[in-house]
């Protein structure tokens, strides 16, 4: 049993007959009354994410789990396959166990998070960055630079992602996976 100052961004819990894994968090101590911590939660059986509340103390039930390094390798619809790199044991996953699938590109390795008392698969977590190549943008047009002005560019995995005018089909760049959005242009 965990209370609510273990909370932390990753953490597995049962709560309400299911698995969900917190997303965000936030710890308030109001002026007045009790401190409590808001939380988003997602159900990893349904990927349904739900804002709940817990009071400062509270006890929830955290589950033990595992994490293990696989290889992405390809995905055919809504299904993802995926191999581990220590025993190259290959399992598949459907699309909503993802959070960025969009950015994912083949030979990518990953974090896949077990559950360790039944050994199933809870999650995937993307690396913090990806390095992706632009396949398709609009050329910048000069003198559009007196602001922060951004244009849609198509990266290799199909994603749109808003990237600054100076950015041209072929460049690689950084793309952050949590908000996909751009970092940088990628170091060659």
């Amino acid at each position: 049993m965990a209370s609510t100052s273990d909370i932390r961004k990753g953490l597995c819990i049962k709560y309400n007959n299911d698995i969900y894994k917190i997303i965000e968090f936030l710890h308030v101590k109001p002026g007045k009354g009790p401190a409590f911590v808001r939380t988003k939660l997602k159900s990893v059986t349904t990927g349904k994410v739900v804002d709940n509340t817990f009071s400062a103390g509270h006890k929830i039930e955290d589950v033990r789990v595992e994490t293990r390094s696989y290889q992405f390798l390809y995905n055919d619809g809504e299904t993802y396959h995926f191999m581990n790199t220590d025993d190259y044991t290959q399992i598949a996953l459907q699309k909503d166990a993802l959070d960025a699938s969009d950015l994912l590109k083949e030979s990518e390795v990953v974090t896949i998070i077990f559950n360790a008392e039944d050994n199933n698969p809870l999650s995937v977590e993307m690396p913090a960055s990806v390095v992706l190549e632009v396949t398709h943008t609009e050329p910048g047009v000069k003198g559009n630079t007196a602001t922060n002005a951004t244009k849609p560019a198509t990266v290799e995995t199909g994603a749109t992602i808003n990237v600054p005018l100076f950015i041209n089909e072929g460049d690689k760049i950084k793309i952050d996976t949590e908000k996909a959005a751009y970092m940088e242009r990628a170091k060659e």
